[in-house]
């Protein structure tokens, strides 16, 4: 598979689940005295594969 070639709406649907797989700030903990400490949407690169 050629994975140089890309695709416009598939570059920038890889870009929005880069954006996503984020931890969550340092401020939300704060505010939720720590009850929030992780991000329940996170991805692995090797354990889950993403359907774009």
């Amino acid at each position: 598979m050629a994975w140089g070639k890309k695709t416009l709406g598939k570059k920038i649907r890889l870009a929005k689940a880069n954006r996503q797989n984020r931890r969550i700030p340092a401020w939300i903990m704060v505010r939720t005295n720590r009850q929030v400490t992780t991000h329940p949407k996170r991805r692995q690169w090797r354990r889950t594969k993403l359907k774009v």
